[in-house]
């Protein structure tokens, strides 16, 4: 057995990021920039006011001032003008201040008597975005960088209707075992429902990648080989299950046999610990545990880390949190353990039953506490470290 760090390392190896494609701005949520990208214009570009109000001249800006106003400055449509001393501009958010103008006075210290007004009190401030107050033409948004709301509408004020970002990963999967059925089914009374497959699905999709879930493989050398043509040409090749050293556990003889290059085979982890890797062609293959928790946790650990990776992210472990245990704890053995736990207003509490098959107790976890291999007994109040779920 090797450790989750080295697994991962090994992991990080089978994979390389996906080719980059320009996808319409409207569709780049959720994707990964693959290299910067530079502003098409400045923003604003011109000098905006910030407030409703009245452009006035720095002569003009002191409480008693009568002015006379002699036009009006909307966004989008500015004041043509040349402002001169004894004059004013009404003016709103977002339009160009006019030519001569150097200050715009709040609308609610200025009294207005037909075209005349009087300003009743002046601020502190001019009121006024220079242009280019947020970016310049040739500014850059960095990559990489997974598009947030904010980012879009950063590149959408750029003027670019379109981003380089890397291609979502193909992820085909595959549930091993004559015991499972597709839900809607009718289970023999040997039988129980293939669940594994969907939670992964959701996680690679949740993540960026794209997923298919390939029929089931049942338990023969045949079966398993035409399931794995099926996954031709997939970037990533994630089986469930048949990995252990069982007598109807084929799949790394079947892989081996397909031409897969192993890169490990046992992790010193709890749950997990029949968990393999390797290459089959040009796609990565991540074999994982078929017990429902094993798969999950093994995913979290291994698949959405490589999947990062693939999107074009740097390689990083899964992101750890530090907090308070709610309660003791007994010393840990041999293997990292990945306790199922909730977070709650009295610290990070470990469910009691840790049991690998417990898909009720996961539904329930937001995290799971990190324990060392030999850890010592932890007591309530120590700190610990969890990765969020």
């Amino acid at each position: 057995m090797i450790s989750v760090a080295e697994a991962l390392d090994k992991v990080f190896a089978l994979v390389a990021p996906t080719p980059v494609e320009e996808v319409p701005l409207a569709e780049c949520a959720g994707r990964v920039l693959a290299r910067p990208v530079s502003a098409r214009l400045t923003q604003p570009p011109f000098a905006a006011s910030a407030m409703d109000g009245y452009a006035v001249t720095a002569a003009d800006a002191r409480p008693g001032a009568m002015l006379t106003v002699i036009g009006t400055a909307r966004a989008g449509e500015g004041f043509a003008g040349t402002l001169a001393p004894g004059q004013a501009v009404r003016i709103f958010t977002g339009a160009p201040v006019p030519a001569g103008a150097d200050r715009v006075v709040i609308q609610e210290d200025v009294t207005r008597n037909g075209d005349r007004i009087t300003l009743t009190e002046i601020g502190s401030g001019p009121n006024i975005r220079p242009a280019g107050a947020d970016f310049a033409l040739g500014d850059t948004i960095a990559a990489p960088r997974r598009l947030r709301p904010a980012d879009l509408a950063l590149a959408a004020a750029m003027n670019l209707p379109a981003l380089p970002v890397h291609r979502r990963p193909d992820v085909a999967i595959i549930a091993t075992g004559d015991e499972l059925v597709m839900p809607g089914e009718t289970p023999g009374p040997d039988q129980i429902i293939a669940s594994n497959a969907f939670g992964l699905k959701a996680m690679v999709e949740a993540e960026g990648g794209h997923a298919r879930l390939l029929p089931i493989a049942r338990d023969t050398e045949a079966s398993l080989r035409a399931v794995f043509e099926l996954a031709e040409g997939t970037d990533l090749l994630v089986t469930i299950g048949g990995a252990s050293v069982g007598d109807h556990d084929l799949v790394g003889k079947v892989a081996a046999d397909l031409g897969m290059d192993q890169a490990f085979y046992k992790v010193a982890m709890r749950p997990g610990k029949p968990l393999m890797a390797g290459r089959m062609g040009t796609a990565a293959m991540i074999g994982l545990p078929g017990n429902p928790v094993s798969a999950l946790v093994c995913a979290q650990l291994f698949l959405l880390p490589a999947l990062r990776v693939m999107l074009g992210l740097p390689a990083a472990p899964a992101p750890r949190r530090t907090g308070r245990l709610a309660r003791d704890l007994d010393a840990n053995g041999p293997r990292e353990h990945y306790m199922r736990a909730r977070i709650t207003a009295d610290g990070i509490a470990p469910f009691d039953r840790q049991d690998s098959a417990l898909l009720t107790i996961l539904s329930e976890a937001d995290a799971l506490i990190v324990r060392p291999v030999g850890d010592g007994a932890r007591r309530a109040g120590e700190t610990v470290a969890y990765i969020p779920i």
